[in-house]
């Protein structure tokens, strides 16, 4: 058991959680390692719990290049990982600019981690987020309009199409749980600069927005947004399953693109029809449409009074007789 004397409660709650996760887990694992007290904590217990399974795990540092200094940074936390017991390495990665310098990171750093788990055999990779991360991802896709698959935040697992599983064991932990197992262990965190710039969007929510929110509507507010977020994921799954039950009779391959019967898509409910034009929108086109823009395809088939073709992120959708056509937009 983990309450033996001398195990402080914090570090027993982070091992539990990731003992929860090992136990789905067969082969080696890789920790996204950043050296903060997330992934530091995260790192602990893995190579506590994963030593007594037999299981083989490796951290793995991502150096973005986006501070001075930051390859000394990547090899101070590959050394903490190391003094564990794990196995540890650093991968450089180039950021580009496409979405913004946080979107852009964040897809280097999931490239990195994937191509290292390749390497190293892992289908599983451990990430830090924790119950704080998941209340700010909320929050912002509430504020972003974004709907209800944005609002249900990060899964506790996910798999890419190609790619390993990536796993979120601390996701109903406080950060501050991560941050005092960090002290109990005589692990000294490293703390990234850009997590107090308040010139992103993120920083400002956690620094600003969730204490005003507790300090005017009471404590647990947090826990009350990873709430909301599982409860619209299960929604978002349930959408998911009737997606790929009704898309297969109604969506048809056309010349440079897809054709979606009208008087099915109109004979489904607004929720379901609306997530049917974003689905196939981004599946076949990689284009993430706005509301907006999914109302107006939606029209060709629930309000159809003539109106032309309308112009969408690499594609264009227009109504043909009984279907609409989404079709790729001619290089000009």
């Amino acid at each position: 058991m983990d309450h033996r004397p001398g195990l402080d409660p914090s570090v027993a709650e982070v091992r539990r959680a990731v003992r929860a996760m090992l136990d789905t887990i067969d082969g080696p694992v890789v920790v996204a390692l950043s050296g903060g007290a997330d992934s530091l904590a995260l790192a602990a217990a893995t190579a506590f719990e994963a030593g007594r399974r037999g299981i083989r795990a490796e951290a793995v540092v991502v150096d973005h290049g986006l501070q001075a200094g930051s390859d000394a940074v990547a090899a101070a936390a590959a050394a903490k990982a190391g003094a564990l017991g794990l196995a540890a390495r650093v991968v450089a990665v180039d950021v580009g600019t496409a979405d913004g310098p946080e979107a852009a990171a964040r897809e280097a750093r999931y490239a990195g981690l994937a191509r290292a788990a390749a390497d190293t055999g892992a289908d599983t990779v451990l990430l830090g987020h924790t119950l704080d991360d998941q209340a700010e991802t909320v929050l912002l896709g509430l504020a972003r309009g974004s709907g209800g698959l944005s609002l249900a935040g990060m899964p506790a697992e996910r798999r890419d199409a190609t790619g390993p599983r990536w796993a979120r064991p601390l996701l109903g932990i406080h950060r501050r749980t991560t941050q005092a197992a960090c002290a109990a262990e005589g692990l000294e965190p490293w703390s990234d600069p850009h997590n107090l710039d308040p010139a992103y969007a993120r920083v400002r929510v956690r620094e600003r927005v969730l204490p005003v929110l507790e300090a005017e509507l009471g404590p647990g507010v947090a826990e009350a947004l990873a709430r909301t977020a599982e409860q619209l994921r299960e929604d978002a799954e349930a959408f998911q399953d009737m997606i790929d039950e009704t898309i297969e009779d109604i969506v048809e391959h056309a010349e440079a693109g897809i054709s979606i019967s009208v008087a099915a898509l109109a004979a489904n409910p607004a929720a379901l029809r609306n997530r049917i034009v974003r689905y196939v929108v981004e599946s076949e086109f990689g284009a993430a449409l706005s509301r907006t823009q999914t109302l107006e395809v939606a029209r060709l088939a629930v309000d159809w009074r003539g109106q032309g073709p309308i112009d969408l992120p690499g594609c264009v959708a227009r109504r043909v007789g009984a279907r609409i056509e989404i079709t790729a937009r001619a290089a000009s």
